[in-house]
C-alpha cells in the first residue's frame, strides 16, 4: 500500500508539519526509496499530492511478516512460540497488534491534509470492504485446507470473522476518525497535538469503557453446543455451566457469549485456542487428545477475532494513528523518538500492572492489558527501526524486509492463508498425494546417502 502524504495547494512553503520536507531530509541518501505522484482530481476535489514511503514503516511491516511466517511454520514444532493457549504472551501474540498498529501509523501519513473529506471517505469505505470480502473468501471456509483438494462453503457454517475482517474494521474506524474527527489546532507541542486530535482520544476512552463494561458486567448464563457424531447422523450436545458475571476464562467469558448471540455458534472458529490448555490437551501447550475428565467446553467453537475483542483491536489502530501524527507534525528526530518512547513505556507498565492485579494478558479476548503491552512494544520497536533505518541510514541490511513490507498483504494471502501450498498441491503425479508439498525429503536423503558417488559429492562439498 502506498502512503500518499497529501498537501493542499498553497502549502508548499509552509514550515510547520511539512511531512515531505521532513522525509526529504531523512531520505537524502536514498532517493530511490521515494516516489512522487502528479496532482489528482477526484470527484471535483483538487489535491496537490506527493507520495513517499517511510522506509522504517516498511521494514517494520516486513519484520512482522517474517515473524508471522516463523510462528506459522515453527509453531507446531515449538508450541512455546505459538499463540498462548489462554492467558499469557508469546512471540506469535505480537503479530496481529503489530499489523494493526502499522495500519494506524500509515493512516496518520495518508490523511495529513485533505481537500475533500467525502472523496477520502469513499476510498476508505471501499478499501475496508475489500478487506472484509477478501477475509470472508480466504478464512470463511471456502478452501477446505491442506491435503484436501476441494472447495466451497456451506453458508450455514461460514465463519464471519477473521484476521482480515478485523483489520478492515479497525482501518475503517481509524480512517473515519482521521477524516472527520479533528480540528484546526496548530501543532507546536505535545499538548497541542492531543488537543488537535482530542476526539480521537475520546473515541479511545469510549471504546475502552464499552469493552470493560461488557466484559465484566454482563451475566453469562449456561449454554450448549453441538458436535456432529461421525458414527451416526445425530449430533452430540454438550452443556457448559456458567451462571457468572465478569469471568474471563475460556468457557464463560462475555466475548464468547456476544459472538454466539450475534454471529451464531455455527459461524465461529471451530479450532479454539483453548483446546491447547492443560484441561483440554494431554500435549499442552500443543493440541492433543482430550484428557479423561476434560471440561465440556474444550471442543466448543470460539472466535479469537470476535465482535467484543475487535473493539480493543480498533484501539490499537487508533493509538498507532497518533504515532503517525507525530511523524506528520514534528520534524526533529529526537522529539519524535521522545514522543514515541515515553507513551510506549507507559503503556507497557500499565499493561503489566493490570496483569499483576488480575486483568490478565489474553490475546484471544484482546484484553486491555494485552492491548497496552503489545502496543507499547510496537511503539518501541518502531522507534528502534526508525533510529537505525531513517536516522542513521543503515538500509542495505534491511532491504529484503523493506520489500517484504511493501507486499505484506500478498505474502499473507500466499503463506498464512495457505494459498501457495494449496496451489502446489493442485499439481500432482498420478495420485493427489504425489505432490511437492508431500515430498518425503528424509526418504530421498537416505537414498542419496546410499548412492555410490555420495562420498565423492560430500568431499567436493567440503572442499568448496
Amino acid at each position: 500500500m502506498a502512503y500518499h502524504l497529501i498537501k493542499e495547494d498553497g502549502e508548499e512553503e509552509r514550515k510547520s508539519g511539512d511531512i515531505e520536507s521532513a522525509l526529504h531530509k531523512i531520505n537524502n541518501n536514498n532517493n530511490n526509496n521515494s516516489s512522487f505522484a502528479a496532482p489528482l482530481n477526484v470527484a471535483g476535489c483538487v489535491n496537490s499530492t506527493s507520495s513517499a514511503r517511510l522506509v522504517s514503516l516498511d521494514v517494520f511491516r516486513g519484520l512482522t511478516v517474517v515473524l508471522m511466517i516463523i510462528v506459522d511454520d515453527a509453531g507446531g514444532v515449538l508450541p512455546s512460540i505459538n499463540h498462548s493457549p489462554w492467558n499469557g504472551l508469546t512471540l506469535a501474540d505480537f503479530v496481529m497488534p503489530f499489523f494493526l498498529f502499522m495500519v494506524g501509523v500509515s493512516l496518520g501519513l495518508v490523511y495529513k491534509n485533505m481537500s475533500c473529506r467525502a472523496s477520502a471517505s469513499r476510498k476508505a469505505i471501499f478499501r475496508a470492504a475489500k478487506l472484509l470480502v477478501l477475509g470472508l473468501f480466504l478464512q470463511g471456509g471456502y478452501f477446505h485446507g491442506i491435503n484436501n483438494l476441494t472447495y466451497g462453503v456451506n453458508m450455514e457454517h461460514i465463519r464471519w470473522m477473521g484476521i482480515l475482517q478485523r483489520i478492515g474494521a479497525a482501518y475503517y474506524v481509524a480512517a473515519m476518525c482521521e477524516i472527520w474527527l479533528r480540528n484546526d489546532e496548530k501543532v507546536r507541542s505535545g499538548p497541542s497535538l492531543i488537543k488537535k486530535y482530542q476526539w480521537h482520544w475520546i473515541m479511545v476512552f469510549l471504546l475502552t469503557f464499552i469493552y470493560l463494561v461488557l466484559s465484566y458486567a454482563i451475566y453469562v448464563p449456561d449454554w450448549d453446543y453441538r458436535i456432529p457424531n461421525d458414527l451416526s447422523s445425530e449430533a452430540k450436545i454438550y452443556t457448559v455451566k456458567c451462571g457468572v458475571r465478569g469471568d474471563t476464562g475460556p468457557a464463560c467469558n462475555a466475548a464468547g457469549m456476544i459472538d454466539r448471540m450475534i454471529l451464531g455458534v455455527k459461524h465461529l472458529y471451530r479450532k479454539p485456542i483453548y483446546a491447547r490448555t492443560k484441561q483440554c490437551s494431554n500435549n499442552s501447550p500443543d493440541y492433543g487428545p482430550l484428557p479423561p475428565n476434560a471440561p465440556s467446553w474444550c471442543q466448543a467453537p470460539f472466535d479469537p477475532e470476535g465482535c467484543l475483542s475487535t473493539l480493543m483491536a480498533i484501539i490499537t489502530c487508533l493509538i498507532g494513528l497518533q504515532y503517525g501524527h507525530i511523524i506528520a507534525h514534528f520534524k526533529d528526530h529526537k522529539r519524535r523518538l521522545l514522543l514515541w518512547l515515553v507513551p510506549s513505556s507507559s503503556l507497557i507498565v500499565v499493561g503489566w500492572l493490570c496483569d499483576i492485579f488480575g486483568m490478565h494478558i489474553n490475546k484471544a479476548l484482546y484484553s486491555f492489558s494485552y492491548m497496552c503491552v503489545t502496543t507499547g512494544v510496537a511503539g518501541i520497536l518502531l522507534a528502534a527501526i526508525y533510529l537505525v533505518v531513517d536516522v542513521y541510514g543503515y538500509r542495505r541490511l534491511t532491504v529484503v524486509l523493506q520489500r517484504m513490507g511493501m507486499h505484506a498483504l500478498l505474502i499473507y494471502i500466499l503463506v498464512a492463508c495457505n494459498i501457495l501450498p494449496l496451489v502446489l498441491q493442485g499439481f500432482y503425479w498420478k495420485n493427489p498425494s504425489n505432490n511437492i508439498t508431500n515430498f518425503d525429503w528424509n526418504r530421498k536423503t537416505d537414498a542419496l546417502r546410499k548412492a555410490e558417488d555420495f562420498d565423492l559429492i560430500r568431499q567436493v562439498f567440503f572442499m568448496l
